[in-house]
């Protein structure tokens, strides 16, 4: 069952039983507390303010199949969880999109208000940072000293938050979390990010030496950088949140030509949806024309996913990293 229909019945459940799927308060904090706190330091939206909402609800299990019991949803949600969170139980209307959490997440995740936490399916506990990018377990949960300034009297809670902002105390707690993460990183898996920098040392030069790396979407944090829309604009492109964010973006400068590399350890391969909508944003930019890559780590791992879902979109390319010196297109035949 879709995240989206499970959000749904548990709010049917909720209601059924006499409950408010969005109470006034979690932990004893409502929204306008919330919104007085965002305000104090300009970061007021309604999307904002009901994310922080989200991320105090003790009152629902967490929403990742594998928790421990007694984990409870401010234990650490994801980008989705949130998204449903809002849209469907606080809100009784549907999911956020959640290419939207650079609106509703990132202002407070650079704040240091809400941190990066990720579900590890080993250990079945939440790690400090995002050591696996774009994992559908990277998650989020709110800060414990932004969290007691939440929670604080009324008479005081303004000259906690005034002590807390204080820029030094900002850069510490960013620092701290940078170490945190870096920690983490070192006990869970990797793979998709070294796949893809293997594409972009060793399968780029190999196959598209003329190619120019315009950005690679490996990270949690913002989608597409300051640097990024600079390259992006020499290229002639705009990147909006209905376009497929592929892992690689590269253009050729002397032909006008885009390329897409995929790096697949669990999923993502260029199928035909991809390429229909990557191939609009070419011709949205006027470009020449667009080319595609899935990579993936060995043949076992292609293998393993082309057996169950044979989703390679035809006229696209296969690299395996490791049998880095070929790569192979996929072409159909029609059967006379």
């Amino acid at each position: 069952m879709a995240l989206e229909d499970k959000v749904k019945k548990l709010r049917e459940e909720i209601s059924a039983q006499g409950g408010n799927p969005a109470p006034k308060v979690y932990q004893k904090v409502s929204k306008a507390r919330i919104s007085a706190v965002l305000r104090e330091i300009d970061r007021y939206s309604a999307d904002q303010c009901d994310a922080v909402f989200a991320l105090l609800d003790d009152q629902n299990d967490s929403w990742f199949t594998r928790a421990k019991t007694g984990t409870r949803f401010c234990d650490g949600a994801s980008t989705s969880h949130i998204a449903c969170h809002i849209g469907i139980l606080q809100r009784d209307d549907r999911k956020l999109d959640r290419e939207g959490r650079d609106y509703w997440l990132k202002p407070m995740w650079e704040l240091g208000a809400i941190e990066k936490v990720y579900f590890d399916s080993k250990s079945r506990a939440f790690l400090p940072g995002h050591p696996v990018s774009k994992s559908s377990n990277s998650s989020y949960k709110l800060a414990d000293a932004f969290k007691a300034i939440l929670k604080a009297p009324e008479k005081t809670w303004r000259e906690e938050l005034r002590q807390w902002i204080q820029k030094d105390k900002v850069r510490l707690r960013l620092e701290l979390q940078a170490r945190l993460a870096a920690e983490s990183r070192q006990k869970v898996d990797t793979k998709h990010s070294d796949l893809i920098r293997a594409s972009c040392t060793h399968y780029v030069p190999h196959f598209l030496p003329n190619f120019k790396i315009l950005y690679i979407d490996e990270g949690d944090g913002e989608r597409i950088t300051t640097d990024d829309r600079e390259q992006l604009n020499e290229a002639g492109l705009t990147i909006r949140l209905d376009d497929s964010m592929p892992d690689v973006l590269l253009w050729n400068p002397d032909t006008d030509f885009l390329w897409v590399i995929e790096a697949v350890t669990s999923d993502g391969e260029v199928d035909i949806h991809k390429v229909n909508n990557l191939t609009a944003l070419a011709n949205r930019g006027g470009k020449a024309g667009i080319g595609f890559t899935t990579a993936y780590l060995s043949w076992s791992t292609a293998a393993k996913r082309q057996r169950k879902y044979k989703n390679i979109a035809p006229g696209t390319y296969i690299w395996i990293q490791e049998d880095p010196s070929k790569h192979f297109l996929a072409e159909t035949f029609e059967l006379k």
